[in-house]
């Protein structure tokens, strides 16, 4: 199923929620809702379920005008965070409801709840009522329900909020495996970072009552639309520091720690121009004095973290920058210590606008609006 929105507005209270909201879903893609509290994600959700109208704009499903459709005419699968489950049944009955609703046999019923129950690990609570469940179990059974009618659309609010870091961590692995079975249309809420970017072919940012920018896990994180959608993505978050580009003889500079660094011939428009240099800490790296491309600084701290080490270190000027390594790779935990950046890696933008500034971006661009 495809879903279209055009145009939506959505106010509570005569404060606006969704403001001019478009958004096309392609029959069989998973995009991801991602966002603060507070972006408009759910009403959005629930706006596409039926549960409450638009004052303006049209939603389409399949190509058809879902205005004063009812949500269970809508052919959607639904699990949002309330849980929602039938208090006077079972999970099992709970799961197997679309399935019963659908005239399934028994057989097809029973493989159908157990085979998603076990993918949830809720398999062992199937004979539980809702409220001998924990909040997370609930919210697996809810998840559950929605994926075993195999609807053809899915809507998915942040299904799992209330499941442990283990099983989320193997959720997001498993799910994309099993939405690609399934091959419906998916919509998925989330608030983390990690999980829009491992469920999502695309990413739909929201915030401030609308979309700020929407594309590939790969665009949203190594070319974010502004410095607000650079900070939502990354652990640690990306380094943001003012410069101010200039003509060096390598092409474009800014200086760090008083030192040429190269950023790129596509930044000719941005020269004299406040700007913020965006450095992911993954793409930094340590290396020797004699390095042509060294940029000294002091290192303050460091932290191990699992997969990755993180070090603070302060430039010349005393500016933070964060400098993320694989464990067990060598670098410096204390002291003086060079860096050097990669000019394809660096992001740039306007520092007034806070937009940002595209690799080849014309003069007249950045006095508009900058691409």
């Amino acid at each position: 199923m495809s879903v279209v929105l055009k145009d939506i507005v959505k106010t509570f209270k005569g404060e606006p929620v969704l403001d001019g909201v478009s958004l096309t879903v392609e029959d069989g893609e998973t995009l991801v809702l991602f966002g603060p509290s507070g972006a408009g994600k759910t009403v959005l959700l629930r706006l596409i379920a039926g549960v409450i109208e638009p004052d303006e704009g049209t939603i389409l499903i399949d190509g058809v005008d879902m205005n004063g459709v009812e949500p269970e005419d809508r052919g959607i699968g639904m699990a949002f965070q309330n849980f929602a489950l039938f208090p006077h049944m079972t999970a099992f009955d709970n799961i197997a409801s679309p399935l019963t609703a659908q005239k399934a046999t028994k057989t097809t019923i029973r493989s159908g709840v157990d085979a998603v129950a076990k993918l949830l690990k809720i398999d062992h609570v199937l004979g539980h009522a809702p409220r001998a469940l924990s909040n997370g179990q609930k919210q697996r059974t809810a998840l559950a329900r929605a994926l075993a009618g195999k609807p053809r659309l899915l809507l998915l609010d942040d299904p799992l909020r209330n499941v442990d870091a283990k099983l989320r961590f193997e959720m997001r692995l498993e799910l994309p495996r099993l939405l690609t079975t399934q091959g419906a249309t998916v919509i998925y809420v989330t608030q983390d970072y990690k999980e829009a970017m491992a469920l999502g072919q695309r990413i739909a940012v929201m915030n401030d009552h609308g979309i700020q920018q929407i594309g590939s896990p790969a665009d949203i994180y190594h070319a974010p639309a502004s410095v607000d959608i650079a900070r939502l993505f990354g652990d640690p978050v990306i380094n943001l520091l003012d410069v101010t580009p200039e003509r060096g003889e390598a092409g474009v500079m800014v200086r760090l720690s008083d030192r040429p660094v190269a950023i790129g011939q596509g930044y000719a428009a941005a020269i004299g121009r406040p700007c913020v240099l965006g450095l992911r800490p993954e793409t930094l790296r340590f290396v020797d004095a004699g390095d042509p491309a060294a940029i000294p600084v002091e290192v303050e701290a460091e932290t191990p973290l699992n997969e990755k080490t993180v070090t603070l270190t302060l430039s010349k000027r005393k500016r933070e920058i964060m400098v993320s390594r694989p464990s067990g790779t060598p670098g410096p935990s204390s002291g003086r210590a060079h860096v050097a950046v990669d000019a394809g890696q660096v992001i740039l933008f306007d520092r007034e606008t806070r937009r940002r500034i595209a690799p080849g971006a014309s003069v007249s661009a950045l006095q508009g609006e900058v691409a």
